[in-house]
C-alpha cells in the first residue's frame, strides 16, 4: 500500500469525504452532494495548496483524530475547534506541518457544526460521476469514515499559503435566509405565507446534510391532497404535512411531493451548514431576479 494515505483513528459523530459534488445528474435521480459550507472547504484547500475542488474531510460536531502514513501540511476551517498534534495545539484555520506518523486531533466544535480538514494532495478516493463526494441520501461515494479506515492521499501540486490565521465567518447567532416565492406557494393560505415570512423560527435537532429542519408556526395549506412527485433544487423549501417548512441542502431528493413554498438564494446555504440547533431562523422575502 502507497505511504501517502490517512489512517482514521477515530472517526467522530459523521465524517465524511467531500469536495464540490456532482451537480448536473438531477435527471438521473442523483443529488449534487459536495461540502456543506463550500466556502470553508475551498479556503483550507487554498491554506494547504490545494486546487479548490480538491476532496476534503467534513466533520460533524465532534470532530476526528487522524494518523497521515507520510508528513503532509493539514489545514482545519469551517467550525472553529480545538486542534492538537500529538497533544500539542495547534493553530485553527493556517496552515500546519504533520510528520508521518503523528496523531492529529480536530476537536469538538466550540461553535458551528461542520469543521473541515483539508491535507496536501487531497483525499484521493475513487470518483464516482466525477465526485469523490459521499451522498448520503443516495449511498454514492465512499462511505462515512469509520475508525480504522485508510484513504489514499494526492500528490501535492501547490505550496501552502504564508499565513497566520485566515478569517472566516463566525458560525450564525441568527440564521436569516433570503426566499423567493416557491412554485407551489398557492397551496398556503395567505397567513402561513405571511408568518412563514414574518415569524421566527428555530433550527431542529433532526437537520442533516439532506436538510436544514426547522421548528416553529405551522403553515397551513389553502387546498388538500398531496402534489404528484416533482424536481426540486438545492435551497427549495418543502412543507411536509406537519407544516414545519424543510430547507434542502446538497443531499436532497432531486422529486418530491410535497409543496414548496419558496427557494433559499444559494450565497446564504453554508451558514445553514454551521447553525446549531435552537438557533433562530428568519426567512426574508426577497424579489425574484
Amino acid at each position: 500500500m502507497t505511504d501517502r494515505a490517512l489512517a482514521v483513528v477515530r472517526a467522530g459523530a459523521l465524517t465524511t469525504v467531500q469536495d464540490r459534488g456532482r451537480p448536473g445528474h438531477a435527471h438521473l435521480g442523483v443529488p449534487r452532494s459536495g461540502a456543506l459550507d463550500a466556502p470553508a472547504a475551498a479556503l483550507v484547500n487554498r491554506l494547504v495548496g490545494n486546487p479548490p475542488g480538491a476532496a476534503v474531510l467534513e466533520t460533524t460536531l465532534t470532530g476526528c483524530t487522524l494518523r497521515p502514513r507520510c508528513a503532509v501540511t493539514v489545514a482545519v476551517g469551517g467550525a472553529p475547534c480545538p486542534v492538537t498534534v500529538d497533544g500539542r495545539p495547534v493553530p485553527w484555520a493556517a496552515p500546519v506541518r504533520v510528520r508521518a506518523g503523528a496523531v492529529l486531533d480536530v476537536g469538538s466544535a466550540d461553535s458551528g457544526v461542520r469543521s473541515y480538514v483539508a491535507v496536501s494532495g487531497g483525499v484521493l478516493v475513487e470518483a464516482v460521476l466525477g465526485s469523490r463526494s459521499t451522498d448520503l441520501l443516495s449511498g454514492l461515494g465512499p462511505p462515512p469514515l469509520a475508525d480504522g479506515t485508510v484513504l489514499p492521499l494526492g500528490r501535492p501540486g501547490g505550496r501552502h499559503a504564508r499565513v497566520d490565521v485566515a478569517p472566516q465567518p463566525a458560525p450564525p447567532a441568527e440564521l436569516v435566509l433570503r426566499v423567493t416565492p416557491g412554485p407551489r406557494a398557492d397551496w398556503f393560505t395567505p397567513e402561513a405565507v405571511r408568518a412563514f415570512t414574518s415569524r421566527v423560527y428555530r433550527v431542529s435537532s433532526a437537520s442533516n446534510r439532506i436538510g436544514l429542519r426547522v421548528d416553529g408556526p405551522a403553515l397551513e395549506r389553502a387546498r388538500p391532497g398531496e402534489l404528484p412527485s416533482e424536481g426540486t433544487v438545492l435551497g427549495a423549501v418543502q412543507v411536509p404535512p406537519d407544516g414545519m417548512p424543510v430547507v434542502f441542502l446538497a443531499d436532497h431528493p432531486t422529486t418530491g411531493g410535497y409543496p414548496v413554498i419558496g427557494v433559499v438564494r444559494t450565497p446564504d446555504l453554508p451558514a445553514a451548514a454551521q447553525a446549531v440547533p435552537g438557533t433562530p431562523v428568519r426567512f426574508m422575502a426577497v424579489r425574484r431576479r
